[in-house]
């Protein structure tokens, strides 16, 4: 008979979301909290895409897992195979089983490379690379700042990747970086985006296509990349025209994400969420099961998956699972989110919008969707530092 413990809360996932759910429920006097997450070191990703423009080290954004445990909270350093949801039930890699009175479903979502046949074998090779994944991010800098003169093309797929205008930091860090080094009309650059804008924000979409225009980046949205031949460097392209072969010296990709099998597996899917958790896009309670919640890139919020966004997530989850045991009204979640784009090597424009689309800025004042110096230097050196030490220790309203 399997080992069985019970928690009051149980989180999975010890991410960003995790972890700052965790520490958040725990500031609000909650005394039985656990994580599961089998992974030793806790990854800062938002600077992913600063590694993959030479502004970053992978050291920059690693820190060991068990620092990061908030205090009181039990952690599991196991894998979840299966989920019973009503039973309020997780099963783990190593045999145990726990049950809680709350769970919560936060374990990110993960590449999904057969989205596109052939990208997985593309990146293995020199000549093309993501920032979605640490062991590639130093590689996308060392392939971009490499090229002196060909082809260079960015994929921004919309299939559920997380903070997808995010992708675009690696492009114009490194037009910038050839325009400095004088070969930036030697490099041919195509940017092939699958949904219809660069971000869910018509001002700052328009000043990401003045900044694409000034390095002369061909820009072409509604377009698909059906599949990646990594022998001859090609993509196979499907927009409204057509499909074509397009040739490419260096390939960059922000590739579809899917969630962890188990999620559709144990039925926290539902109809229509592709595999997803489905939760109430306001409350972020299961649609089925009233003592599951999901947050982060795993769940159906409609609205874009990023790190800002859970500012907004975790506390309506911490709220919504009191709310529940003591019949009091929810709160909501309006979609938030938030997409900080470079537009060079020293500037950097902050998208904040919900899920209708409407700009919805933290400041009145300056004006962060215009690109500035100094939201460039919060983005990179300051954000960590609020992420280390406000983000996880639960300081979040």
């Amino acid at each position: 008979m399997s080992p069985h413990r019970h928690h009051d809360v149980l989180i999975v996932g010890g991410g960003n979301a995790g972890i700052s759910l965790a520490a958040k429920l725990r500031r609000d006097r909650c005394r039985d909290v656990a994580v599961v997450d089998p992974k030793q070191t806790h990854e800062y990703r938002p600077l992913l895409s600063w590694v993959a423009g030479g502004f970053a080290t992978l050291d920059d954004l690693r820190r060991p897992q068990a620092d990061v445990i908030p205090d009181g909270v039990r952690w599991y350093p196991d894998r979840v195979v299966a989920v019973e949801p009503e039973r309020s039930l997780v099963r783990l890699a190593g045999g145990e089983e726990i049950t809680c009175t709350d769970l919560v479903i936060c374990p990110g979502s993960q590449v999904d490379w057969d989205a596109i046949p052939g990208s997985e074998a593309a990146v293995a090779t020199p000549y093309a690379s993501t920032s979605y994944l640490p062991e590639h991010a130093p590689d996308t800098w060392t392939m971009l700042s490499s090229l002196t003169s060909g082809r260079a093309v960015f994929v921004i797929s919309d299939r559920h990747v997380p903070c997808a205008p995010v992708g675009l930091k690696p492009l114009f860090l490194a037009a910038d970086h050839w325009r400095a080094t004088g070969v930036l009309g030697d490099v041919e650059i195509e940017l092939l985006v699958e949904g219809d804008r660069l971000v869910d924000l018509d001002r700052a979409d328009r000043e990401l296509r003045a900044a694409a225009e000034d390095f002369g980046v061909r820009v072409r949205t509604a377009t698909t990349v059906e599949s990646v031949d990594a022998s001859s460097r090609t993509l196979r392209v499907r927009s409204a025209g057509g499909s074509e072969d397009l040739h490419y010296d260096a390939l960059y990709l922000a590739p579809p994400h899917r969630a962890p099998d188990w999620v559709a597996e144990s039925g926290l899917d539902a109809p229509g969420s592709e595999g997803f958790v489905a939760v109430d896009p306001h409350t972020l309670q299961h649609v089925a099961y009233p003592t599951v919640w999901g947050l982060g890139d795993v769940a159906t919020v409609d609205a874009l998956p990023s790190g800002g966004a859970l500012r907004k997530q975790v506390p309506v989850v911490a709220r919504n699972i009191a709310a529940r045991r003591t019949g009091k009204p929810m709160r909501r979640y309006d979609g938030y989110s938030i997409g900080p784009v470079t537009t060079s090597r020293t500037h950097l424009l902050l998208a904040e919008f919900d899920r209708d689309r409407r700009p919805e800025p933290t400041v009145a004042f300056p004006d962060l969707v215009r690109p500035r110096r100094s939201t460039f230097l919060f983005d990179r050196y300051v954000e960590p530092q609020v992420y280390w030490h406000r983000l996880l220790t639960g300081h979040v309203s």
